[in-house]
């Protein structure tokens, strides 16, 4: 199966990265090999999860973020990663 991960969706990694990395050095990078993880999990599990905003969302496992994407059966593409901390009206407006 093949994975493809959106520019914003690559901007949304770097924006989270720059904010853990400046709280605590090391922290940045441990979130990008988590979110990483988490979308490589996909190889496995693509489709399974609910849909909100027209996407489906995956929650991460060890950061409140969630990684929204489109899945044909053959494809994966990650549309974004959103801190689930963000106003639910920040977040479908990012979508839609």
């Amino acid at each position: 199966m093949i994975i493809r991960i959106h520019e914003h969706a690559r901007q949304d990694l770097l924006v989270g990265h720059n904010f853990y990395e400046e709280s605590k050095a090391g922290l940045g990078t441990y979130f990008i090999e988590t979110l990483m993880s988490d979308i490589d999990s996909l190889q496995l599990f693509a489709g399974i999860h609910s849909i909100h905003f027209g996407y489906f969302r995956m929650l991460s496992k060890r950061f409140p973020f969630a990684i929204f994407y489109e899945f044909d059966g053959e494809m994966v593409l990650i549309e974004a990663v959103i801190d689930c901390r963000r106003d639910p009206e920040w977040i479908e407006s990012r979508l839609v």
